[in-house]
């Protein structure tokens, strides 16, 4: 497979791609490719692989002169996830490698394919932060829950107004419409809440609503 079918091979896809020699060069660079990391083939062709992409992930570098091994030793390598300094700053991207042999030379190549995943990356960390957020959430209660119930929290004494109030906002009333349901103020709905709080040892309302409900204050 000569190096103009190479570049053929190349262009034959919409995604980004390009190709590399076992030295880790560059030997061919698609339009996509173009598009998505600003270099034109002339700017990208016959430099390292490592040096263009310039490729990271969570924890650190991943792309290195190290890459072209895979090529050397025909090994598959798996697709993967990883940041490419793209035209428009660093993004997401999946890359599936295929290794392609040229017949009669024993030169291999390994094609690049690029797609990003910007936003399925963005996506997947909303996901794991809002996981990490619970996990860490319903710690801190049971931890709370643990202490106050050694502190005697089934002991606390909630005045009329205070039980009140924490009945609503375990219905989901927000400040106002309590304010406006009790005629008094916003201040002193908050005031309330805040007598409320430091009664229960809680860090916020959900809190506290959860460890009234639990002692049967509520």
């Amino acid at each position: 497979m000569p190096a103009k079918q190479i570049a053929k091979l190349v262009e034959g896809t919409a995604d980004a791609a390009f190709a590399i020699d076992d030295s880790g060069l560059i030997s061919a660079w698609n339009k996509a490719a173009e598009e998505l990391f600003g270099l034109s083939s002339a700017e990208a062709i016959g430099r390292a692989c490592y040096e263009v992409v310039q490729g990271t992930d969570e924890g650190g570098i991943v792309c290195s002169e190290h890459c072209a091994r895979a090529v050397e030793t025909n090994s598959p390598v798996t697709n993967f996830d990883v940041r490419v300094q793209a035209k428009i700053g660093k993004q997401w991207s999946n890359i599936s490698i295929l290794i392609v042999a040229v017949p009669g030379s024993g030169v291999r190549h390994a094609v690049h394919i690029v797609r990003r995943v910007e936003k399925r990356k963005r996506l997947e960390r909303i996901a794991r932060d809002f996981v990490a957020h619970e996990t860490e959430l319903e710690r801190q209660m049971e931890d709370s829950t643990t202490a106050s119930n050694r502190t005697g929290l089934i002991k606390v004494k909630l005045t009329p107004r205070e039980t009140e109030i924490l009945t609503m906002l375990a219905n989901g009333v927000k400040t106002d419409a309590i304010a406006e349901q009790l005629c008094v103020s916003r201040s002193t709905v908050r005031n309330h809440i805040k007598h409320i709080l430091a009664k229960l040892n809680a860090h916020n309302r959900f809190e506290a609503v959860h460890l009234a409900e639990r002692a049967g204050l509520i």
